[in-house]
């Protein structure tokens, strides 16, 4: 399976948990996040304090977030690809967080 390489060159928060990621081949997502801010890394974003200090990380070229959360930039390039996956992953972390 070829992995696609990208970088991340811009993100706006928009309203919500939404936001705008640009890329370095010119494309553009509004990638809403919410459905997968649960666990213990994506969790605490839903403080929206904290949700927006979101920052392009200079050295692996995504978006990055002070307690370390972090998203690959393929998976947030093709979000509507994974977004069903990530989805389903966050629902399995909320249960954990509950046992």
């Amino acid at each position: 399976m070829k992995h696609l390489i990208c970088r991340v060159d811009s993100v706006t928060v928009l309203d919500g948990y939404t936001l705008r990621v640009g890329f370095d081949d010119g494309t553009r997502q509004n990638i809403n996040l919410e459905p997968v801010l649960a666990g213990e890394i994506y969790g605490p974003l839903r403080d929206r304090g904290l949700f927006e200090q979101v920052r392009i990380d200079p050295e692996v070229h995504t978006i990055v977030w002070p307690n370390g959360a972090d998203f690959d930039p393929a998976t947030l390039h093709d979000w509507p690809q994974h977004e069903e996956a990530m989805k389903a992953l966050a629902r399995r972390w909320a249960l954990a967080e509950a046992v």
